[in-house]
C-alpha cells in the first residue's frame, strides 16, 4: 500500500505540471484553433529566467516564479502580435509553421545566450517528509498543491471576472463575441499571456526535480497536446483530467512496467481512449 501511496504521488506532481502546461496550450486553442508549437519554447524560456533569477541574482523562489511569469506573459503576448495576429486570415498551416519557427528561433536564442548545458535549479525546498511510510519530498508536495491552486485560480478568473468571461466567449463563439463588443486583438493578447504565466509557473515548479536545458520544453508540449487531444480539444476540464490521467499512467506505468517506456505511455494511453471516445473525454467543451 506504502508503493501505491508513492506511485499516487509521483502521479499527481506529474498530473499537475502537465495539466498547467496543457491548460494554457487549450486556452490558445480555443481562440484561435491552432496548435501553438512554441507554447513549449515558453516553458522552457521561463524554466530559464527562473533559474538566472534564483541561481545567479539569488532572487526569493517564489518571486522568482512570478518575475519569470510576467516576462514570459510579455513575450507570448507579443508573440501573439508580431506572429499569429499578421496570420490571422491565413490557413491553419500558416500559424502552425511560423509557430514552429518560433519555437526554433526561442531555443536557440536561449542557447546563445545560457549555453547548450544541462543546468541545475536550486530550491529552497529540499526537505523530506515521513506520510504514514510514504516518502514525500516537500519540493513535490509544493508542487502538487501549488499546481492545483493555480488551477483553482484559473477557473475562478474564467468565470467570475469579465476578463475572463471574454475569454470564454470568444472561445465558444468568436464572431458573436466580436458582435457584442469584446475586443478580439485585446483577448487574444490576453489569453496569450495568460498561457505564457501558466507554463513557467510550471516550468518553475517542476525545474528543481529535473534539469533545465534548451529541449526541455520538446517532450513536456508533446505529451500537452495529446493532453488537449485527449480530454477534448479547447476543452479547460479536459485539459485538467487528461492532464492527470497521463501523469498517473506514466507513473503507475513506469513503476510497474518499466521506466525506460514511461513516456510511451501517454501515446499508448491516448490510442486506448480515443478508441472508445473519438472526440475526447469532454468533446471540447468550455
Amino acid at each position: 500500500m506504502d508503493i501505491v501511496f508513492q506511485q499516487v504521488l509521483n502521479g499527481l506532481t506529474l498530473g499537475g505540471i502537465y495539466s498547467l502546461v496543457a491548460l494554457g496550450l487549450t486556452l490558445v486553442y480555443g481562440i484561435l484553433h491552432v496548435p501553438n508549437f512554441a507554447h513549449g519554447a515558453f516553458y522552457m524560456v521561463g524554466a530559464f529566467i527562473s533559474y538566472t533569477l534564483i541561481a545567479k541574482l539569488e532572487v526569493n523562489y517564489w518571486l522568482a516564479m512570478l518575475g519569470a511569469g510576467a516576462v514570459v506573459a510579455v513575450m507570448a503576448a507579443l508573440a501573439e502580435r508580431l506572429v499569429f495576429h499578421p496570420l490571422r486570415n491565413e490557413s491553419g498551416l500558416h500559424p502552425m509553421i511560423a509557430a514552429i519557427g518560433l519555437l526554433l528561433f526561442l531555443e536557440a536564442g536561449v542557447q546563445a545566450i545560457w549555453g547548450p548545458d544541462f543546468l541545475r535549479m536550486p530550491t529552497p525546498y529540499t526537505g523530506i517528509l515521513d506520510l504514514g511510510g510514504v516518502t514525500a519530498p516537500v519540493q513535490r508536495l509544493l508542487i502538487i498543491g501549488a499546481a492545483f491552486t493555480l488551477m483553482l485560480a484559473l477557473h475562478l478568473f474564467l468565470t467570475r471576472t469579465v476578463m475572463g468571461s471574454t475569454i470564454i466567449a470568444m472561445a465558444q463563439n468568436r464572431e458573436g463575441a466580436s458582435l457584442v463588443g469584446i475586443d478580439a486583438n485585446r483577448v487574444a493578447m490576453l489569453t496569450f499571456a495568460v498561457s505564457g504565466v501558466l507554463a513557467a509557473f510550471a516550468a518553475t515548479l517542476y525545474a528543481p526535480i529535473n534539469l533545465v536545458y534548451p529541449a526541455m520544453g520538446h517532450l513536456v508540449i508533446t505529451k500537452a497536446f495529446v493532453i488537449i487531444i485527449l480530454g477534448g480539444m479547447g476543452s479547460v476540464p479536459g485539459a485538467i483530467l487528461g492532464g492527470l490521467i497521463i501523469g498517473f499512467a506514466e507513473s503507475f506505468g513506469a513503476f510497474y512496467v518499466s521506466d525506460h517506456y514511461k513516456d510511451i505511455i501517454a501515446f499508448v494511453a491516448l490510442v486506448v481512449i480515443l478508441s472508445f471516445r473519438p472526440q475526447g473525454i469532454f468533446k471540447g467543451a468550455h
